[in-house]
């Protein structure tokens, strides 16, 4: 096969090469397709009520008044959505180690019994209009006996706190152990210094550009559900939504346009989607919810809140003899979607980073607490662990009185040393992390810094700087769907599991065609928001996107020449084992072997419809390690204590 990279597809538009953004001409134009967007004829308005109590007994809730108001459809309580067998919410990823218990309480759509966090869900409420329901969800009233809260996990974790769930002794959702004690322990006895930290990695709220939002549809003749909402993947999210139905997954479809952020929090099935679907059956027509900003802070999942004691071993020399993290993460009141995994998992993945260390040791508790859960967000445990190394060091080189530079450069990961056995069980198979640092001090101007120092002092400002040298390991092998399509007006279509929420996925992903294919760029369209389009997909996250979703399209664009080959000798009247594949500066196309006889590959497509479309899954590959070094410099106001990055 001829693949001369000459093509003016490749040149100008290939991987690598600098291309606007399929994107952006409808974005700023104002012209994306967010959820609350979607205006289905006959659409009724829901409106969610919710816990003000952050724990206590639900003794009642009478929803007789709000019933008989104007406008309204249906009220829903907890019991309700059980009697409809609409129990639980479903169990997204956790970590489970072995040997090791994770206990996961049933979570009801709605409460049920008890309260256990503020702005729990406790009914739905459906109206002609958004003010009618909510007149009617202020007229509900729901009595409940105040219980003791804990919302730390420390606390939770606790002798004698306030117990949440009852079959959860302790609170411990579960306890993680990684790495050998003894081992890490005689390391720790050896040392000629221990730097030792308490860290506080604190809960925040993810607060994305675009609030979640949801219309959902119910037709009655096919029995199918369809559900319009923001997320990072809509056949994973399907599926979820079809478990926790009770129907077939053929039965659910989610429909997903433009995403204004999630990284994390819009992945898994929240309580609104299935009180809309419920709804949207009982009522026979379309209902739609928007959440507000001040109620997302209390119904979205929430990122980190971590307590750890983080200990690093030292040798006379300077050398890490040793890493040990201990303490508790609060998943908040009960399991979201991998809501365990951000303080077990990925935090002994991440925190050796790429300082050689011959040990590890992590031993954490993931606790639950009178708190909205706590998910997946930015990271997901990879940025707290590079942070808990990275914090160390600069501890530890004040504490020994070396420039922390140094003690950096004395325990980097040589080059020589790929592949690299890491202690978290991870195998490094290549990296040159010191040229790397050197380049990011040499951009910041490090040397510079003591002179711009003096300078913010004469402005009466404080000037500090930061380093970071991470790398981080992506998402876990998954199933992604590497779809590709001739469509009759001449575009292609690229067809993906994976789902952008702002970082733009359509032109990398063309890209990638473009120069596998040689097809024209500028007729690439992708589809990613459409469940009954998929065979696959793990959606995205992880930082897996274009290694998965891009490994894809490289596996499909193989298909679509094998197939190509046979459609051509048809069209050329050759044999396939004749039939060459080339990229021509004109685009690519197919040519028997020794001859100018020819035939490019979107007139091909054009002449066999549906000949060289391909549906193909990419079955995974190992976890990726991306390395980087970040240099900041941040100037704060004594006065106010306004801190802002410096120039």
């Amino acid at each position: 096969m001829d693949t001369t990279l000459d093509s003016l597809a490749i040149q100008q538009f290939g991987i690598g090469q600098p291309v606007p953004r399929k994107e952006d001409p409808t974005l700023l134009r104002g012209e994306g397709r967010y959820t609350d967007d979607v205006r289905l004829p006959g659409t009724a308005v829901a409106v969610m009520l919710r816990s003000r109590h952050a724990h206590g007994i639900l003794r009642g809730i009478d929803t007789a008044e709000a019933r008989a108001m104007p406008g309204v459809l249906a009220v829903l309580t907890g019991e309700d959505m059980h009697a409809a067998g609409l129990s639980h919410l479903p169990i997204g990823f956790q970590a489970r180690p072995a040997g090791k218990g994770l206990h996961a309480p049933v979570q009801p759509v709605l409460a049920r019994g008890r309260v256990r966090y503020l702005g729990e869900p406790l009914g739905c409420v459906i109206a002609e209009s958004l003010q009618q329901a909510r007149d009617a969800a202020e007229a509900i009233v729901v009595e409940i006996d105040a219980l003791p809260a804990v919302t730390t996990a420390s606390a939770a974790a606790a002798a004698g706190a306030p117990q949440l769930h009852e079959e959860v002794a302790g609170n411990v959702a579960m306890a993680f152990h990684h790495g050998d004690s003894d081992a890490v322990a005689a390391a720790f006895a050896r040392a000629a210094h221990v730097t030792t930290l308490d860290l506080r990695n604190t809960r925040i709220v993810v607060c994305p550009m675009e609030p979640r939002a949801a219309t959902a549809a119910f037709d009655a003749e096919s029995g199918r559900y369809t559900l319009h909402v923001g997320c990072q993947g809509v056949f994973g999210l399907s599926r979820g939504i079809a478990d926790a139905l009770g129907v077939e997954p053929a039965k659910v479809r989610v429909l997903t346009g433009n995403v204004g952020g999630s990284f994390g929090m819009k992945a898994g099935v929240y309580p609104e989607y299935l009180c809309l679907l419920h709804a949207a059956r009982l009522l026979g027509r379309p209902v739609r919810w928007a959440d507000e900003r001040g109620e997302s802070f209390l119904s979205d999942s929430h990122g980190r809140d971590h307590e750890i004691t983080a200990e690093l071993a030292l040798d006379g020399a300077g050398h890490f003899l040793a890493v040990r993290l201990t303490g508790v993460g609060n998943v908040g009141a009960w399991l979201s979607n991998a809501g365990t995994v951000p303080v077990t998992i990925n935090a002994a993945k991440n925190v050796v980073g790429v300082y050689a260390t011959p040990l590890i040791e992590v031993a954490t508790r993931c606790v639950f607490t009178n708190t909205t859960p706590v998910g997946p967000y930015r990271g997901a445990g990879r940025p707290e662990g590079n942070y808990y190394m990275e914090r160390l060091i600069e501890t530890a080189a004040a504490e020994l009185g070396i420039d922390s530079l140094e003690l950096r450069r004395r325990n980097l990961i040589g080059a020589s040393q790929m592949p690299y056995a890491a202690p978290n069980g991870m195998t490094y198979d290549s990296g040159d992390f010191a040229p790397l640092l050197d380049r990011a001090l040499a951009l910041a101007d490090w040397d510079g810094f003591a002179a711009r120092k003096r300078e913010s002092a004469a402005r009466g400002m404080l000037r500090g700087r930061g380093i970071g040298q991470y790398l981080e390991v992506t998402a876990p092998p998954a199933h992604e769907m590497g779809g590709i399509r001739f469509e009759p007006d001449g575009s292609v279509t690229i067809i993906t599991g994976t789902l952008d929420y702002g970082q733009g996925h359509a032109s990398p992903f063309a890209q990638v065609l473009a120069t596998h294919l040689g097809v024209p760029f500028e007729r690439i369209r992708l589809l990613q928001g459409d469940s009954d389009e998929l065979i696959a997909g793990g959606g995205t996250g992880g930082s897996k996107s274009i290694m998965a979703s891009g490994a894809a399209i490289v596996e499909a664009s193989v298909e679509v020449i094998a197939r190509g080959r046979e459609a051509a000798a048809q069209a050329l009247e050759a044999a396939a084992a004749d039939i060459e594949f080339e990229m021509t500066p004109h685009g690519s196309r197919f040519r028997i072997a020794g001859t100018d006889r020819a035939i490019g590959i979107m007139e091909l497509a054009a002449r066999m419809p549906g000949a060289l479309d391909v549906r193909h899954v990419h079955t995974g590959a190992p976890s990726a390690f991306p390395n980087g070094c970040h240099v900041a410099e941040v100037e704060i106001d004594p006065e106010t204590g306004v801190a802002k990055l410096a120039s």
